[in-house]
């Protein structure tokens, strides 16, 4: 099969399924999308061997059947994660209210706000990041998220398309360096995602779980320039099937060395995201080479897992 006929076949399975799953309930389509998603574990094994190899890495201690336990659920909650993303934006008004516990750090924001400086969010692929982002556009903050093109263009324009339905502003990766600061400027919320190392993207060397990792200083460099203030965010899922959002406040003070600070601010943000991994292990994405880029020097112990 052609890459075209390819892209349009998984378009139309993505639209198939979220159509059927967009009659559902809200957690009952996420019922289905976790069933789907244990499935890429076994039988079908996708990336399965990176997966294990990352949570091995990350707890060294774990005896192999809780390595397995936290592989399968990381599946689960992948899947669980999409279908969510995919049909959220097909709700009520303030519907993405009712996913939610509560938030902790919501007065983060508030100060934020109040100060008219704008605000940069920074999250990882940790539980919900997309609901997380419509719990805060649902609280009255205006977001734009700044986000990667897809690989396939029918998917990419469908998830463009939920996520401005949800009331994001969408920045593409070619566009941030002149749209962001004008969000910033208008006192609107920038989220970023910062835990992808990619090829074209100015990035540090940050330890996440002991390896150096490859990790965007886009977010830092922002906050310096802009003098705005940082806030890390998650959206984690609760025993109650409800979620649970996580503020915290990242220094972005200036000392007057700018290297110094945005490795500084990178690596807090990455310490943040670690600490609720540690917490939330089963609803990481592991499937991600997080240690595919490796810091020149570094041992091989040390080396992607």
């Amino acid at each position: 099969m052609g890459r075209h006929l390819r892209e349009a076949a998984e378009y139309i399975l993505l639209r198939s399924v979220t159509g059927v799953l967009n009659r559902l309930s809200f957690r009952r389509a996420g019922a289905v999308g976790e069933w789907i998603g244990r499935l890429g574990y076994h039988p079908v094994g996708i990336r399965r061997d990176v997966v294990v190899r990352h949570i091995r890495a990350a707890f060294p201690d774990w005896p192999p059947e809780e390595v397995e336990r936290v592989a399968r659920a990381a599946y689960g909650s992948l899947g669980r994660t999409t279908i969510e993303a995919a049909v959220i934006s097909s709700g009520r008004p303030g519907e993405v209210l009712d996913h939610f516990e509560g938030a902790d750090g919501w007065e983060y924001v508030e100060q934020a706000r109040a100060a008219g400086r704008g605000l940069i969010i920074v999250t990882g692929h940790l539980g919900n990041w997309e609901l997380g982002g419509a719990y805060v556009i649902a609280r009255g903050v205006p977001v734009d998220a700044v986000a990667r093109h897809m690989a396939n263009p029918h998917v990419d324009g469908y998830f463009t398309r939920a996520r401005e339905r949800a009331g994001a502003r969408i920045i593409h990766d070619e566009r941030a360096v002149r749209e962001v600061p004008r969000a910033i400027r208008d006192n609107r919320a920038v989220a970023m995602l910062f835990d992808q190392g990619a090829v074209g993207l100015a990035s540090t060397w940050v330890k996440f779980f002991g390896r150096y990792a490859k990790t965007p200083r886009g977010p830092a460099t922002f906050a310096l320039r802009l003098k705005a203030p940082v806030v890390f965010m998650a959206a984690v899922r609760q025993p109650s099937g409800r979620y649970r959002l996580i503020m915290e406040p990242i220094s972005s003070e200036s000392t007057g060395d700018r290297e110094a600070d945005i490795d500084r601010i990178v690596a807090e943000y990455t310490d943040a995201l670690e600490r609720w991994v540690r917490r939330y292990p089963e609803q990481y994405f592991w499937h991600h080479r997080r240690w595919k880029h490796q810091r020149p020097g570094t041992p091989p112990e040390l080396g992607e897992p």
